[in-house]
């Protein structure tokens, strides 16, 4: 009889207890795995933004780990449940404190990233204020200068990219830096607005650690500050753009600044950084630009430029990227009026 029964059911009554317990098991790992995430960010949220000392932050830091861990081997038994609830009170409780975490324009900043740049356009004339032009003798060893400068818009020559490396070629710093027939060169490095008792980290970063600055700066500060002073591997790629685009792009970074003033945001290493956002500019100009992996790995961003045709491509990749490397240039120019002429000597431009 059971023969007979087994043979109506036929073969795929077997095959349905198999895939629910295939389903069941990849819904366990995908629960698995959204509980420890979450206890991974619950704990970094904890240890990076929770108003007191070290050792409390630890311990309720990793209260939160520990928490995630048990639910995890809870839900292998009866108490899953249970288990489940209680963890996703806390979950929720940290994401409720979180929300109340709201950036500032006031605090005991950094002298580089003291004062916050804002514009002024009227008409065909720009006006910078808080144009950083520091004189740098060392990192910390300084001179600082803060100026206004005045540029026309219809005087805008060229925008060049500038990557600044410093461990390796996946991550670098971006800066644009605009040039003008009859002023100085102006450049913008979006960074963290860091306190002046604070050092920089990239996983901090995603946690509400610093707010965001836009500095506009001397191109002689900016640049020499990372090639001189910090030793690092500063490349710049001259960029196909025409002087139209160029005037849009300088009107967003205007806008930038001034919505920044207004209204400060926190910096994220991945979605609020100094690539992402001059990439969500030039969207602006290029509304139909594709979204690229090379876009979140700063550091391959001028490969990615290189593909599009923004940068020179009638020599191969590999030799462009020698040829804008700047930093012996710029030891060799350091405290010359000419130093952005002299950085750029033998780079190519794009036609």
């Amino acid at each position: 009889m059971n023969v007979v029964a087994a043979g109506r059911l036929g073969p795929g009554a077997s095959v349905r207890p198999i895939a629910s317990r295939l389903a069941s098991r990849i819904g366990c790992a995908l629960l698995t795995i959204g509980i420890l995430l979450a206890g991974l960010w619950s704990s970094g949220a904890i240890w990076y933004r929770w108003p007191a000392g070290e050792l409390t932050r630890r311990l309720l830091g990793g209260t939160g780990l520990l928490l995630a861990v048990l639910t995890v081997a809870c839900l292998a038994t009866p108490k899953r449940w249970l288990a489940l609830a209680v963890y996703l009170g806390f979950v929720l409780l940290v994401i409720g404190w979180w929300r109340t975490l709201t950036p500032t324009n006031d605090r005991n900043w950094a002298p580089d990233v003291a004062r916050a740049v804002t514009a002024d356009i009227d008409g065909d004339r720009l006006m910078v204020h808080n144009v950083r032009n520091f004189t740098w003798r060392s990192e910390t060893d300084f001179d600082q200068r803060w100026e206004e400068r005045a540029y026309h818009l219809s005087h805008v020559t060229d925008v060049d990219l500038i990557m600044s490396y410093w461990v390796g070629e996946a991550i670098a710093h971006t800066i644009i830096s605009f040039g003008f027939e009859d002023a100085p060169r102006l450049a913008f490095s979006i960074e963290t607005r860091k306190e002046s008792h604070e050092g920089y980290s990239s996983i901090a970063g995603f946690f509400k650690q610093y707010e965001l600055a836009i500095v506009a700066a001397d191109e002689r500060d900016v640049v020499r500050l990372r090639s001189n002073m910090r030793g690092e591997d500063v490349r710049i790629y001259r960029l196909r753009m025409t002087p139209a685009n160029a005037q849009i792009l300088l009107r967003q970074y205007a806008q930038e600044v001034n919505g920044l003033a207004r209204e400060p945001r926190f910096y994220n290493t991945l979605t609020a950084n100094c690539t992402k956002l001059v990439f969500d500019m030039v969207r602006v100009i290029h509304p139909g630009l594709p979204m690229d992996v090379r876009v979140l790995f700063s550091g391959y961003l001028p490969n990615y430029a290189y593909d599009l045709g923004a940068t020179d491509n009638s020599i191969p990749f590999e030799k462009l990227r020698d040829l804008a490397r700047i930093r012996d240039k710029a030891v060799q120019a350091d405290a010359d009026p000419r130093f952005s002429a002299r950085i750029r000597e033998g780079i190519p431009v794009p036609h």
